[in-house]
């Protein structure tokens, strides 16, 4: 087995789907539902491309008892033997109210210095690519969080505070409105593929 077909997991570093706060079409900010899709497909990648945590970031108590509901039947429900692969992906979910909260967790349980990665569809200034990320968390002593927004994408007040902003997804064409999903999976596989 050559180096570029060997497994190599990669130290911790963690993911956020962030529902709040995120643009809506006409540049308003606004909180987005939690797309159930979202949830399974998202946690599938991140178990794929050793995420060490997943998590989903919503204000609105009500989402975040849905969020529950789903994720409990498929760690400890029928859906948990039915599909002990789904089980085994869902294990990394966690749920938060705020990107604060994620960060002081991710700080706790990493004891590192934590690194903000954002990204988007619009990204284009002061930006990294998907390889110099993937050396920075193979190489430097600190915990990577890389940032994904639903909706037309994260605020500024999210943008701002990032430590570094990665290069987005661009197709040969230009549409750009690839759901937030597509986009991990594209990134990750971008960052860790083999």
């Amino acid at each position: 087995m050559n180096e570029e077909t060997r497994a190599v997991e990669p130290p911790p570093y963690y993911l956020v789907l962030l529902h709040h706060p995120v643009y809506d079409k006409n540049g308003n900010v606004i909180t987005t539902a939690v797309a159930n899709m979202d949830i399974h497909d998202i946690a599938r990648a991140a178990r794929t491309y050793g995420v060490q945590r997943y998590y989903i970031v919503t204000p609105l108590e009500a989402q975040i008892h849905l969020v529950e509901k789903i994720v409990a039947h498929w760690r400890e429900g029928y859906g948990a033997v039915f599909n002990p692969s789904r089980k085994e992906a869902f294990q990394r979910i966690c749920i938060k109210a705020s990107l604060n909260d994620v960060l002081a967790e991710v700080a706790i349980l990493s004891g590192k210095e934590v690194r903000l990665v954002v990204t988007g569809a619009s990204l284009s200034d002061n930006v990294i690519n998907s390889k110099s990320l993937k050396a920075m968390i193979m190489l430097e002593d600190a915990a990577y969080v890389i940032v994904f927004g639903t909706g037309w994408g994260l605020s500024a007040e999210v943008l701002d505070r990032a430590d570094y902003r990665l290069l987005a997804v661009k197709g040969p064409s230009d549409y750009n409105h690839l759901s937030v999903r597509s986009a991990v999976s594209i990134i990750l596989d971008r960052i860790w593929g083999r």
